[in-house]
């Protein structure tokens, strides 16, 4: 994980932190929940009150949030398939082989933005944050970009 901290504007009392959370998938498809590196960003980076961005950073992937339940992973996988099914795409006569890869990406999008509150992820019970892989077995990253002020807040 690489990482770029900058203080709190002393005029705004805005501060921002940019890390990048870099992996590797075992398989060519694959769903991996980031939500507790994308938590240790936010926590890491001082801000209170604000916003994460979280951005899968290459065009056969996505970053989603939604329920960690096996049922629904699978799901999600059989319905990108319908949506975009593997098979034969004017972009494989480029030499490249994941067309369906790349309408993946476009069906579950390729970045979230998140509110922080006290210095943590506000998300609700189920909502986990998702690196949703569609052409892996190489090196990856993920940008994490946390916006926002520094100062006290209470969480109601």
């Amino acid at each position: 994980m690489s990482a770029s901290l900058n203080l709190p504007d002393r005029r705004t009392g805005m501060a921002h932190r940019t890390e990048y959370l870099i992996f590797e998938t075992k398989r060519a498809r694959e769903f991996v929940n980031i939500t507790e590196r994308v938590r240790a960003v936010v926590k890491a980076s001082g801000v209170t009150d604000g916003l994460v961005l979280v951005s899968a950073m290459h065009i056969t992937a996505a970053v989603y949030v939604n329920d960690d339940e096996a049922g629904l992973l699978k799901d999600i996988s059989a319905w990108s398939d319908r949506l975009a099914p593997p098979g034969d795409y004017e972009h494989h006569r480029s030499g490249e082989t994941n067309g369906d890869a790349h309408l993946k990406n476009l069906l579950l999008g390729h970045q979230v933005l998140l509110p922080v509150t006290d210095g943590d992820l506000d998300l609700g019970p189920w909502e986990q944050v998702f690196y949703a892989e569609f052409d892996g077995q190489r090196r990856k990253r993920v940008l994490v970009k946390v916006l926002g002020d520094v100062t006290p807040t209470r969480r109601s």
